[in-house]
């Protein structure tokens, strides 16, 4: 066993003083423990004890029962501490949860029933009312050897503990890509063998590995991986169909390639996660839209076919609707085209119409990681500092219902109309006026045309506005053409 000093917060120390006041045995455990080793401040306190979860209670009278598996949650100071007791698990009926446990006495049954060699130690801490002092290491599966070589490596029979808890599969490659670690030779062997298991685990925990990894600063490596032992065809199998697929004089990458380049670009400069999201997934409607092949290969509308990919992948995986919405509006919208003395101040108007003002700077970020991503890129900094200037410029006209000089209670008022669904085509009717023009967007020009919209019915306001955005459409795929990437 090695030694050591450690900063533990003096709320863990408390719980564990506790525990040792009352007889039992106490250790911190599991990632805290490696992440101590790591000199990386653990996020989250586990401790495991002897002490059965009646006993634990009657210990921390400010508590509640979380589990059917020996664990109580415990509040020191506001600090959340998961206090689990001793135990060994039964058979994995579901590939996710034991089906019962058992207590047991002793700590080495404990961590022998963990994923992995980093994860099964545990901190003996000697305490005095709180006072840090020398910690030993309880290290059964030679953890410690393996965060020396850098190793992801499964405790005793790889193949068992994946069958076992098949969102392992999913941990082993999230640890590789965190601590920049590799996965031991037989653990990554039973993981392709096994990679088949991730389908028994609920898509908001593969989410959630999956988010972990992505805001890793290597998340490009992370996805690769996931791709190399098998997991990424039932995760995300929409960027397998990249995979190999060459492109054209604007690209010297595959598709799947130029993808995950995209995002190490996002990764490296500390992006959001919605545009790193948006940065992996621009392009996976270019295999379906490809045409020809060679140096003039096209990928016509692959943008807009991307964001409808791109929707059911945010879907499927469980995000936020926010999320799904963001990311899938920097998809359809990343192949803006933009030329000095091209682009019209309206078509400008009409794309922060569509991505949101707030959202310009994640579009502008999701461009720069395709270009770079790209291996050809092209430089563009006057260009975009042209572009911004537009959006700046173009940003007090109108490009919502809520900028328009007159509002609803305006026109019901004009017009002596009720509330309905007439109020808001009508409105919708006054945007498209002033969309291409915002020198319409007068109090006087709009009461005006109010009044004359007003004698169309519901239907043909609604066949107008079409119309109007079918035109913008059409604009938007002429943009399109003369951007060929």
């Amino acid at each position: 066993m090695a030694s050591g000093k450690t900063t533990i917060p003096k709320e863990v120390m408390a719980a564990l003083s506790a525990l040792h006041d009352a007889g039992f045995e106490a250790y911190a455990v599991g990632g805290c423990a490696r992440d101590v080793l790591l000199s990386r401040a653990p996020k989250d306190w586990d401790v495991a004890t002897n002490a059965q979860p009646e006993a634990i209670q009657k210990i921390f009278p400010k508590h509640f029962y979380e589990n059917a598996f020996g664990t109580v949650t415990v509040f020191i100071d506001g600090m959340e501490i998961q206090i689990t007791t001793y135990r060994v698990d039964n058979a994995y009926s579901d590939k996710r949860h034991p089906d019962s446990v058992q207590y047991t006495a002793h700590l080495q049954e404990d961590l022998a029933r963990r994923d992995f060699t980093m994860n099964a130690m545990a901190l003996k801490v000697e305490s005095e009312k709180s006072k840090v002092k020398e910690y030993e290491i309880i290290d059964p599966f030679d953890g410690q050897k393996d965060i020396t070589g850098k190793l992801v490596r499964a405790v005793g029979n790889p193949k068992e503990r994946f069958d076992e808890d098949a969102l392992r599969l999913m941990r082993a490659v999230r640890f590789a890509t965190q601590l920049d670690f590799l996965i031991e030779k037989e653990t990554l062997s039973a993981i392709k063998a096994q990679a088949g298991l991730i389908r028994f685990v609920s898509h908001e925990r593969i989410r959630d590995e999956f988010v972990k990894m992505i805001m890793c600063p290597n998340a490009a490596d992370g996805v690769d991986l996931l791709r190399e032992v098998g997991l990424l065809s039932y995760i995300i199998p929409e960027l397998m169909d990249g995979y190999g697929i060459s492109q054209n004089k604007h690209h010297i990458y595959t598709v799947y390639e130029h993808n995950l380049r995209a995002l190490r670009y996002s990764a490296e400069q500390d992006l959001s996660l919605v545009v790193r999201l948006a940065s992996l997934l621009h392009d996976v409607g270019k295999p379906k839209t490809k045409h020809g092949d060679g140096p003039n290969a096209t990928f016509y509308n692959h943008d807009m076919v991307g964001a409808r990919i791109a929707s059911q992948i945010m879907t499927r995986l469980k995000f936020s609707k926010k999320e799904t919405e963001d990311v899938v509006r920097l998809v359809r919208y990343h192949l803006f085209y933009y030329n000095v003395g091209e682009v019209t101040a309206s078509s400008v108007r009409r794309l922060v119409r569509d991505v949101g003002l707030e959202n310009i700077d994640d579009l502008i970020n999701v461009r720069f990681a395709d270009r770079i991503g790209s291996g050809v890129p092209k430089a563009e900094p006057y260009k975009l500092r042209h572009f911004r200037y537009m959006v700046e410029k173009v940003s007090k006209d109108p490009v919502s219902v809520k900028m328009l000089k007159i509002n609803g209670n305006d026109v019901m008022r004009i017009l002596k109309l009720e509330p309905g669904p007439k109020l808001g085509v009508l409105l919708n009717a006054l945007l498209s006026e002033v969309l291409d023009d915002p020198e319409k967007n007068t109090v006087e020009f709009l009461e005006n045309r109010v009044v004359e919209l007003n004698g169309f019915s519901v239907s043909e306001l609604s066949e107008m506005i079409k119309k109007g955005e079918e035109k913008i459409e059409l604009l938007e795929q002429e943009d399109q053409r003369k951007f060929r990437v």
